[in-house]
């Protein structure tokens, strides 16, 4: 049976998220436009530094809670990943769909706000009452994805 398009990239957020190497989540995001992949990202240091992988996590070695101080994490998002890929590769992300496997945090619902992504289509939440606050006053479709199937 042939998968819609939101499942058809949900799945592909999976394989992306493979590439993090964050300890704590395994994040993968892709900007579509127009039913074609315009850029992709997953969490993880940003490019020529070590990753957390081989360091450690140093929020987990500060104790920080999960969801909490994102400044203090070496990492950069997988939603930050996939609009700076844009913007490097000169692709205009306006009135895209971000697909990302974790719903965004409010400093990632900040920048897609300024981007002007129109949908946001997540499998899993996080809780950030301001993140889904700030996406719902700017007026961005926010859709939970349900997998239709468990394949890849």
């Amino acid at each position: 049976m042939r998968v819609s398009w939101d499942e058809y990239f949900m799945q592909i957020t999976r394989v992306v998220a493979s590439r993090s190497t964050c300890l704590r989540r395994q994040v993968g995001a892709i900007l579509v436009k127009d039913r074609h992949i315009v850029a992709t990202g997953y969490n993880g240091a940003p490019r020529g530094l070590a990753h957390c992988s081989e360091v450690g996590c140093l929020r987990e070695q500060q104790g920080i809670a999960s969801g909490e101080r994102h400044e203090l994490c070496r990492a950069l998002h997988a939603e930050q990943n996939a609009i700076i890929q844009a913007a490097v590769s000169g692709v205009s992300i306006k009135g895209a769909t971000l697909y990302v496997n974790l719903f965004p945090c409010s400093l990632c619902a900040k920048m897609l706000i300024n981007s002007r992504i129109q949908r946001i289509v997540y499998s899993a939440d996080y809780p950030d009452a301001l993140s889904h606050a700030l996406l719902q006053e700017a007026g961005i479709e926010l859709v939970r994805h349900i997998p239709e199937t468990t394949e890849i």
